[in-house]
């Protein structure tokens, strides 16, 4: 039998990864955009790797603002979220190559929102057979490259398509 090892998963499952406050307020505000996965920022949104992807690059478009209610977005702030959203699909259907994106946002803790309160669009992209038996079996997730080089390679592609 092969062995899948994945310790930094810890972390999530255990709780240990929480920062007390907001990451979505926290980490646009620290001076380490690769070191918190931060791939783009705009005026009034930045994207942001999940440290915990359900798949390569799965990435989060956010507001600087912390609010969890969707209809009390700014004009400015959903356009641009959609600006944002559509550059780093581009980068990474240019870098990454998926043959599809899930994509959209979780509106409230029943809704499956891992961070309720700090609204955020999810970017998930896809390929053929990504999905397996691990996550029903094993409850496992395999992500086959490492964040970091998932970082470089979206960041590559920003570059690209300015």
């Amino acid at each position: 039998m092969e062995r899948l090892w994945a310790p930094w998963r810890m972390k999530y499952i255990d709780g240990t990864h929480r920062d007390d406050g907001c990451i979505f307020c926290k980490k646009p505000l620290e001076n380490d955009d690769k070191g918190n996965l931060i791939v783009y920022r705009g005026d009034y949104v930045f994207g942001i790797m999940n440290l915990f992807p359900y798949t390569n690059g799965h990435t989060m478009v956010a507001t600087y603002r912390h609010t969890a209610i969707f209809e009390e977005l700014s004009q400015d702030e959903v356009l641009e979220m959609h600006i944002v959203s559509s550059k780093i699909i581009k980068a990474i259907k240019l870098t990454m190559r998926p043959e599809g994106f899930n994509l959209g946002f979780n509106l409230g803790r029943t809704a499956g929102a891992g961070i309720a309160d700090h609204i955020h669009f999810h970017i998930v992209p896809r390929w053929n057979g990504d999905t397996n038996f691990m996550p029903i079996i094993g409850e496992v997730k395999v992500i086959s490259e490492h964040i970091e080089k998932t970082y470089d390679k979206i960041i590559e592609g920003l570059k690209e398509i300015k």
